[in-house]
């Protein structure tokens, strides 16, 4: 029995996103452990007042029709705080999303929940700070050695393979459940399997700026356009891919964007006659070196270039302005 001298509320959120600011709680599940070992359960589902994105549903189960009738968060946010008044708080990640997203949702009620004096264990901080994910607390747990000249380069390629192959045999046939729920033996002793597997998050680019997601369409993994397709924001915010060509990104992340930009264009030149042209002047190459403000000048430039003036209006264009727009 834990050590309380005040109640201790572990808590989940089940949520539409992972957007802390923008996101909104769909379900909250809060177990209260007493001083006196005895619990308090509190299960609520909460409308969130906003479509529930499908690849949430798929991983929680709930979708719009499950919360239709359900209160909103303004509706039972106050029953909520003072469940957890007196009461430390606890989860899983609970620091970096649960709480701060518990937060936002209390401000956008108006319900005051004074946070200042609890305490918050998160359960994950002390799995990932006792079971390190270093190469020398791996090669202590797959091949049962201590690691030698640590951060020798030579001795640690040689731990890295030597922990592979341990991973390769202590994995064998062992099953493994995905955050959607589906089931598979990855870990096998072949390359594609392995690939796959050590490659979850998909990325494009080896910085992990651009994601494939589940329909292998290349999505933004940051920024104001996170979770869009690259080729849907360059079609509709060409200036974006300008930015990101005279930003701090790395070359290659700037390879793969100018691929999209020009497999975009030449799509657009095939399917509409119409080419998109960057914000900018011409393309815009990788350069390692270049003025973060450069670009930005001659678009400015470009864009308050005043048009050119017509002749003047004739009694024949006035004519054909009023058989054009006449009722």
């Amino acid at each position: 029995m834990l050590n309380l001298k005040r109640p201790l509320a572990f808590f989940d959120l089940e949520t539409t996103g992972v957007n802390v600011a923008s996101d909104r709680i769909v379900e909250i599940s809060i177990l209260k452990a007493m001083p006196d070992g005895s619990e308090e359960v509190k299960t609520l589902r909460i409308n969130p007042e906003m479509p529930i994105p499908l690849t949430s549903s798929l991983i929680h189960g709930i979708y719009d029709e499950d919360i239709k009738d359900a209160p909103t968060f303004k509706e039972v946010g106050q029953e909520i705080a003072d469940f957890l008044e007196h009461a430390d708080l606890a989860g899983y990640n609970s620091n970096k999303f649960d709480i701060p997203v518990l937060m936002e949702e209390f401000l956008r009620a108006g319900v005051d929940f004074d946070i200042e004096n609890k305490k918050f264990v998160d359960v994950q901080n002390i799995f990932h700070q006792m079971e390190q994910r270093t190469l020398k607390a791996a090669y202590k747990f797959y091949c049962d050695k201590v690691l030698e000249q640590a951060h020798s380069a030579e001795a640690d390629v040689r731990a890295t393979y030597h922990v592979l192959l341990a991973q390769v045999d202590r994995y064998a046939g062992v099953e493994w459940e995905d955050k959607s729920g589906n089931r598979s033996i990855p870990v096998k002793n072949d390359i594609d399997a392995l690939h796959q597997f050590t490659n979850i998050n998909k990325p494009v680019d080896f910085a992990g700026r651009i994601l494939y997601d589940e329909n292998g369409i290349e999505v933004f993994s940051f920024g104001k356009h996170k979770g869009k397709s690259v080729s849907e924001v360059f079609r509709s915010e060409p200036s974006y891919y300008s930015w990101m060509m005279q930003g701090d990104f790395p070359l290659y992340t700037k390879r793969c964007i100018e691929r999209i930009w020009t497999d975009l264009r030449s799509d657009n030149q095939h399917n509409r006659g119409a080419s998109i042209k960057p914000s900018t002047a011409a393309d815009v190459s990788i350069q390692p070196k270049t003025k973060p403000h450069q670009h930005q000048q001659s678009y400015t430039k470009q864009q308050s270039k005043p048009k050119e003036k017509g002749g003047p209006i004739t009694s024949d264009m006035l004519k054909s302005l009023q058989d054009k727009f006449k009722k």
